[in-house]
């Protein structure tokens, strides 16, 4: 048997990282995705159609940056149907208040 820390620990031949590189790279990822974005948006660099377009399509890779570097999303041990139970969700939750939102900004003046 081997005399090394993850036999002593017990962990088998799980690999132990030391230095936090998804962390890293993940942060780094998301200064550069929402800088793009402020800088789109602050210095009107396309049409609104187009910025928006970008933009959109950068917040869906801040996304993905944001799920599976930093919330871990394939690193469960309970299996993808949990997983995409709580995506489903979390999804459900965001239309219902982004929906609801623009409810009340459409037709708050009209309420009185």
């Amino acid at each position: 048997m081997l005399n090394t820390p993850e036999s002593r620990s017990g962990m088998g031949h799980h690999h132990a990282e030391r230095f936090p590189w998804k962390g890293i790279i993940g942060y780094v990822l998301s200064i550069i995705l929402t800088g793009f974005s402020m800088w789109i948006g602050l210095t009107h660099a396309a049409q609104f159609g187009t910025a928006l377009f970008v933009i959109l399509g950068l917040a869906v890779l801040q996304i993905f940056v944001q799920m599976f570097l930093f919330m871990h999303v394939t690193e469960s041990d309970e299996g993808p149907p949990w997983q995409v139970l709580g995506l489903l969700a979390g999804l459900l939750f965001v239309a219902t208040i982004v929906g609801m939102s623009m409810w009340i900004m459409t037709f708050n003046g009209q309420a009185s």
